[in-house]
């Protein structure tokens, strides 16, 4: 059986071929010519490039010990579903994800006892008063929604993270760019040349958070980031006085997608810049091998602020540790309006001003 090996393109993909009249290869599609050696180490590199191997050890958490547990309770949501743990103290008449009423299931157990816990540095007044802050300069959020908005609830959660360790062995290869540019009497010229540039090594990685909960989405924990791990301490259940326990649902094998991503993106941005000189540079291949990979369960401290208002409920997320705030909010119609129509007057003016001023030159 015979093999057909089809080149491509590294600049636009096409398929290239070799041109006796030049004795080079070249691209039919965008005219680009390559020197046979230089295609060949490229050909070569591409050959041996490999697949990633991102596995993991995530026996995460330990066992709870006889009566360890006894003090705390379940609840759950009738709504979301999602399953709450708290103290036998607490008063949990409301979901701090959805909003809607709790019921309390009695006793807690059935899930691992965390590694480790960050507490709670900052109280309900300084969530109170981040969302306040949260408010300034928005020029068109509803005044009415900062002056005589009201918060229907705040909850302090611990809401549950997988930690990712791994030493990270990287081979990437960028698709580089130079761009020059210039002009004579009659013509601008641009010149692109395109570049391969490889790079490989290790690079280790620390407590790669996850989050455990499906409630909450990635984007929301992620922007709320980071923690600082050096306030964790082992996980005792004492520390959950007062407050709330998102009970995790997407356990550590769930997590090793997310775990991966992050890891290979932060590899190659982590690689890229260290290349220098380029106009752009973008990861073409890479493959990554993990190393000593493992995984620790925390929970991490989280401030959950609702309100609602012209029947739309509003949830913001402020970390319990370092006070960053994030949500979304209302736009004033109007006020958006009024600053469309100001900045559709203000561009043709500007565009008017030019034309004005390329006709008294004699351009135009």
């Amino acid at each position: 059986m015979s093999l057909l090996q089809e080149y491509k393109c590294p600049c636009c993909g096409g398929a290239i071929a070799f041109d006796s009249g030049i004795q080079k290869m070249k691209c039919p599609f965008c005219d680009t010519e390559f020197e046979m050696e230089a295609l060949a180490a490229y050909d070569s590199e591409l050959t041996s490039s490999q697949t990633d191997d991102m596995n993991w050890e995530t026996a995460a958490g330990g066992e709870w010990q006889e009566g360890e547990a006894d003090g705390l309770r379940s609840f759950v949501c009738k709504s979301c579903g999602g399953e709450i743990v708290g103290d036998e103290n607490t008063a949990a008449t409301s979901c701090p994800f959805c909003g809607n009423p709790v019921v309390m299931m009695g006793q807690f157990s059935g899930t691992l006892k965390p590694d480790y816990i960050i507490p709670f540095k900052l109280d309900k007044k300084a969530a109170k008063a981040a969302l306040q802050k949260h408010y300034g300069g928005k020029r068109l959020l509803p005044k009415i929604f900062k002056d005589q908005n009201h918060i229907d609830e705040i909850k302090g959660v611990y809401v549950p993270f997988w930690l990712f360790d791994a030493d990270a062995e990287a081979n990437i290869r960028y698709k580089a760019t130079r761009v020059r540019t210039w002009s004579d009497s009659n013509y601008n010229y641009t010149e692109t040349s395109f570049f391969a540039v490889s790079r490989g090594g290790v690079v280790g990685f620390e407590r790669v958070p996850v989050d455990g909960s499906s409630k909450m989405p990635d984007d929301l924990m992620e922007s709320i980031e980071p923690f600082r791990f050096s306030d964790a301490v082992d996980f005792q259940t004492a520390y959950l006085a007062g407050y709330l326990a998102d009970k995790y649902d997407v356990d550590a094998e769930q997590s090793i997608e997310r775990a991966n991503e992050r890891i290979k993106r932060s590899a190659e941005e982590a690689f890229a810049s260290t290349i220098q000189g380029y106009t752009s540079v973008v990861p073409e291949t890479s493959s990554v091998k993990l190393h000593g990979g493992k995984a620790k369960y925390a929970l991490y401290p989280m401030w959950l602020l609702n309100t609602t208002w012209n029947g739309q409920k509003y949830t913001f997320a402020m970390n319990g540790q370092t006070g960053k705030l994030v949500g979304d909010l209302p736009v004033d119609k109007n006020v958006a309006r009024k600053w469309t129509i100001g900045l559709t007057v203000l561009c043709s003016a500007a565009t008017y001003g030019i034309a004005w001023l390329l006709h008294f030159a004699g351009i135009l």
